[in-house]
């Protein structure tokens, strides 16, 4: 009876430490998409303002070469 005991709590100590490691694998997985979306957040708003404000940048000297690396820095379509 006693074998039957210490393996039914070995058992479920291991699957409680299973569970942990994939809750712990899901949380950093969480924690990336969080950034990736926040990222592509930052990127569409860069975007807009870089396409509202060109017209800025043409006006300053070399402006047109900083709009390029910014509109490639932030992946924004050239329309």
């Amino acid at each position: 009876m006693l074998w039957i005991y210490l393996l039914n709590l070995s058992l479920t100590l291991g699957m409680f430490v299973v569970l942990i490691f994939r809750a712990w694998i899901e949380l950093k997985n969480y924690r990336m998409m969080w950034k990736e979306l926040e990222w592509r957040q930052t990127y569409h708003a860069v975007g807009r303002i870089l396409k509202t404000e060109r017209g800025m940048f043409s006006k300053v000297e070399g402006g047109d070469e900083l709009y390029q690396l910014l509109c490639e820095i932030f992946k924004v379509n050239k329309e």
